[in-house]
């Protein structure tokens, strides 16, 4: 009797459940992804709504707008290429996510490893320590940052207590508020994901590397390190992809130099009306974190 997988095909539990990613995948992400792209080359002109058809049924002629793209890249007033406030953004983003993404990796991956080898009793409680932030709004924990970093914050009043200081030192809308905000807000997305790598880690190999004579830094470096990486990389990810387009924590906490390509949406969006180019610079934020993660994701499964 023949197997209902004989053919190739998938038994229908298996494509019902290889099926339900997929279908998910395709409602919530590439669905809005082109709706995105269309409106990106919409011209509203004077309309107040973005979905305008691109195609003339009379003439025959597809309308695209390219200049929501070009202006990104060029500065309307005379400027050269590559030197718009956009590109700035851009740049500024994958500078702060990228230095967000370090911190919280070198604070989380000590965590991590504590939480790895702590006692199997103690591990649910340290967990759910890290994972307790998660129980409060987002928005009450930034605006708490904003209470502790003020001018007359608990900072500094504890400071001019103890007579440390005379006047209140400058933290918030800093870039060292900003950081210390979006350090704090991503750190879990760091830990929990080392955390269930290096919890899976063979720590007789680190007792054998010692009784071989290695020190224990080389033994963490030659061996906890290359066996953590999926982690790192993963926690990593988890951490820059959402600071790249983080706008709650830059408005709050960051100062005007401080601007993000997520402010500059925001205000292209519902400040300006121009959602054309607003989506325009979405999907190009997009294209810079998806492409690069699709490269690497190709060349890393061609060596495996």
């Amino acid at each position: 009797m023949t197997s209902p997988s004989s053919s190739g095909w998938p038994v229908p539990g298996k494509r019902f459940v290889i099926g339900v990613p997929f279908v998910w995948l395709l409602v919530f992400f590439l669905l809005p992804f082109l709706i995105l792209v269309y409106i990106s080359f919409v011209d509203m002109g004077n309309d107040i709504h973005p979905f305008k058809p691109l195609w003339d049924p009379e003439t025959g002629v597809l309308h695209l707008k390219y200049e929501n793209y070009w202006s990104i890249f060029r500065n309307g007033l005379g400027g050269g290429l590559f030197e718009t406030l956009y590109i700035e953004a851009y740049v500024r983003s994958i500078w702060y996510a990228l230095c967000t993404a370090v911190i919280c990796l070198v604070l989380g991956y000590p965590f991590a490893y504590f939480l790895a080898r702590s006692p199997a009793s103690v591990r649910p409680a340290l967990l759910m320590m890290v994972m307790l932030p998660f129980w409060t709004s987002f928005l009450l924990r930034v605006y708490a940052w904003k209470g502790i970093l003020a001018d007359y914050g608990v900072i500094n009043r504890l400071l001019m207590a103890a007579g440390i200081i005379d006047e209140p030192i400058l933290m918030l809308y800093t870039t060292t508020s900003m950081l210390v905000g979006m350090t704090y807000v991503y750190l879990p997305f760091m830990v929990l994901p080392l955390y269930a790598n290096l919890v899976k880690m063979d720590f007789r190999l680190l007792e054998a590397a010692a009784d071989l004579g290695t020190s224990p830094f080389k033994a963490f470096w030659l061996i906890t390190v290359p066996l953590s990486k999926a982690g790192i990389i993963a926690g990593f990810m988890l951490v820059f992809i959402p600071c790249v387009g983080e706008f709650v924590i830059p408005s709050l906490l960051g100062g005007p130099e401080n601007l993000m390509i997520g402010r500059v949406v925001w205000d292209e969006m519902f400040a300006s009306n121009n959602w054309p180019r607003a989506t325009a610079l979405a999907v190009v934020m997009i294209g810079l974190i998806v492409v690069p993660l699709a490269i690497y994701y190709r060349y890393s499964g061609e060596e495996k």
